[in-house]
């Protein structure tokens, strides 16, 4: 998108804008959990605001579809200053877009020495650090996101590859509750790319494109330059992205089920797990009590590998006598009809009774 056109956007009604984007994606369109979540969510909302045509269209949907949620409504945009000038107009940009629906923006600019190109994991993790100080100064837990579909699927085809599991391959959410009560808001997980840059160009609304999305530098990139578009053109009949959507729904439902199940098993930092639960439950309802042990246990378990988690997993679901090392902190210890953390001074103080008695 060309100068002119940043430059022409202070000019434009983005009230009206947004409210002619609204009559071409009604509310009905957006994810019905999200729906759902937004009649009882409390405290002010926030969204992720790069200027492309995906934060655009949720930026200007929210604002149009929950108008009482507009007084608390707030921006974030992230300069990760990898285009020089295109960077800058991509600020400038949506500044022009906030000041025009009356909302407050918050930016950053990424302070990088290094002059390597970073990995889009570099960047998506500074751009999440900026987006959590935000949210942390200003006490706010609601971030809204663009995800799409197309991201469902380049997602799901990434995390496959990786061998991930249920929990991976649900990702990402149209709710996603995190730690500290944080909870990301994605409602266009019912909506493809080329859905939404169409209902802007109906709407009469430009935005911003991200020459980077055209390299194939990233692996993200690469599918959905090379892969995604094959998979949809070998099947011409069907709407591939929208069953992929749906497939992830579903996924998400069983997830939820397994979860439901695997809260019913106490588990406890200090005493640990009781061997006969574990070995009562089908493997994928014990691999999540053993993550939820992991998730109390906080720091003292470290950073293992996922041959080391299984290996717990099958020692604590056999009750054959184990100890294995969860980093510096300490051990899992399975005796006695428990798994339970032994701390790296608690087995030292049993070394040196053992050696006194000796």
């Amino acid at each position: 998108m060309t100068r002119r056109r940043v430059t022409a956007a202070a000019r434009i009604d983005w009230p009206a804008a947004a409210q002619r984007l609204a009559a071409i994606l009604p509310r009905d369109r957006l994810h019905a959990s999200v729906h759902r979540w937004a009649k009882d969510a409390r405290g002010p909302w926030t969204v992720a605001f790069s200027g492309g045509a995906d934060s655009l269209a949720l930026l200007l949907l929210v604002w149009a579809h929950w108008p009482t949620r507009r007084r608390g409504l707030q921006a974030l945009h992230f300069n990760h200053r990898l285009r020089g000038s295109a960077s800058e107009a991509d600020e400038r940009f949506c500044r022009q877009v906030c000041a025009g629906l009356d909302l407050p923006l918050r930016t950053a600019r990424w302070k990088r020495r290094e002059r390597v190109q970073p990995s889009e994991t570099e960047a998506r993790a500074a751009r999440f650090a900026f987006f959590d100080q935000a949210l942390m100064a200003s006490r706010r837990r609601i971030l809204w996101l663009g995800h799409h579909q197309n991201d469902v699927a380049e997602s799901i085809l990434m995390r496959l590859a990786r061998g991930s599991g249920l929990e991976g391959l649900v990702a990402p959410r149209p709710i996603h509750c995190l730690a500290r009560r944080r909870t990301h808001v994605r409602p266009l997980l019912t909506l493809s790319k080329s859905a939404i840059c169409d209902a802007l160009k109906r709407a009469s609304i430009p935005w911003r494109e991200d020459a980077t999305n055209a390299s194939g530098d990233h692996l993200r990139n690469r599918l959905r330059h090379d892969v995604v578009p094959r998979w949809l053109a070998a099947e011409p009949g069907r709407d591939v992205l929208a069953g992929v959507s749906r497939s992830r729904d579903q996924l998400e439902e069983d997830a939820e089920a397994l979860e439901t199940w695997a809260g019913g098993i106490v588990v406890s930092p200090e005493r640990g797990v009781r061997l006969a639960d574990l070995a009562a439950l089908p493997p994928a309802v014990a691999r999540r009590v053993l993550h939820r042990w992991r998730l109390s246990l906080g720091s003292r378990w470290g950073e293992i590998s996922r041959q080391t988690f299984e290996a717990v997993l099958g020692a604590a679901r056999s009750g054959a006598a184990t100890r294995l090392s969860l980093g510096p902190a300490g051990f899992a210890k399975v005796e006695r009809g428990w798994l339970r953390f032994e701390s790296a001074g608690e087995k030292a103080a049993k070394l040196r009774k053992a050696t006194r008695a000796n």
